[in-house]
């Protein structure tokens, strides 16, 4: 997997790109847990599979979505198919470029993937149709900015108090004060914020919060739970725990006893009667909430 910084004229907008190939699973059927990041992205897969997802750990049918795909800023864990072999291309957003690059409020995509073409039409597979013409991985990715690059002209900057907002979480989750500072209502700045983000400021915080769990916990995999907790910022560790099973569907022993490759994703160890499932659903484009946390 290549994963770097966007080309700067980018990084107002994307966070980073990248272009990954995983092999397929070796059990038929399997899943992983994806965890939340409170980000949007961007992903053309590029393998003839397309994404397919799963409404729990339950669900043994699951629905296809799309090969090119926006999943939405979200506060929740979901669950895919990785039992298929896979070369994708992507792109996790900046909070409060969603709009500016694809053309729709973020608090609408939020909790949700939906296919690229529901938002960009026929632009959507014809730039996928490039993608496939490159054949190494930087030229994918060089590819790949290209095409968001194009739509730069268009977006007019994310609006200055959502910025101001961003910039003063990274140090605070008072959402009163920030919200003051902004010279907005509070119910006016909350309405702004979520219209660019996707998630309510206190949401987005909490996501902030478990991100930095999360990586104290990959810098150093010995640490206790309640290290990680308290450098994170939680109160206390029942507080960490809480959280953590909220946004994971695990508890931080079982997280740590499965031991994931990736930080965000963490297999599912066992599915049953995987031969005896059912087809999986296609995307159903007038159900505009379905996978909404």
């Amino acid at each position: 997997m290549i994963s770097r910084l966007p080309s700067p004229p980018l990084r107002p907008f994307v966070r980073r790109v990248w272009v990954s190939d995983e092999p397929a699973a070796p059990q038929a059927g399997r899943r992983e847990r994806v965890l939340p990041t409170g980000m949007a992205h961007v992903v053309f897969r590029l393998t003839e599979h397309p994404l397919r997802l799963f409404d729990g750990v339950d669900d043994r049918c699951g629905r296809i979505v799309s090969r090119a795909v926006v999943g939405g800023p979200r506060a929740a864990h979901y669950v895919r198919d990785v039992s298929e072999p896979t070369r994708s291309v992507g792109a996790q957003l900046q909070p409060g470029a969603v709009e500016l690059l694809l053309g729709a409020p973020a608090d609408e995509l939020a909790g949700r993937h939906v296919p690229l073409e529901d938002l960009w039409g026929r632009p959507a597979i014809e730039a996928r149709d490039r993608l496939l013409e490159a054949r190494r991985p930087e030229e994918q990715l060089a590819c790949f900015e290209a095409l968001l690059a194009a739509r730069l002209p268009r977006v007019r900057g994310i609006h200055p108090a959502v910025a101001q907002a961003l910039a003063r979480f990274d140090g605070t989750d008072d959402v009163g004060r920030v919200a003051r500072e902004s010279g907005y209502s509070h119910r006016g700045f909350i309405a702004l914020f979520r219209r660019a983000v996707g998630l309510g400021p206190k949401r987005y915080s909490r996501m902030l919060r478990f991100q930095r769990a999360l990586a104290a916990r990959q810098a150093d995999p010995d640490a206790t739970w309640v290290h990680v907790a308290l450098a994170a910022g939680y109160s206390d560790q029942p507080h960490f725990t809480r959280d953590f099973r909220e946004l994971t569907g695990l508890s931080p022993g079982e997280y740590r006893s499965l031991a994931p490759a990736a930080a965000l994703h963490v297999p599912i160890v066992e599915v049953k009667n995987v031969q005896d499932a059912p087809r999986p659903r296609s995307y159903d484009r007038s159900r505009k909430k379905e996978d909404r946390p």
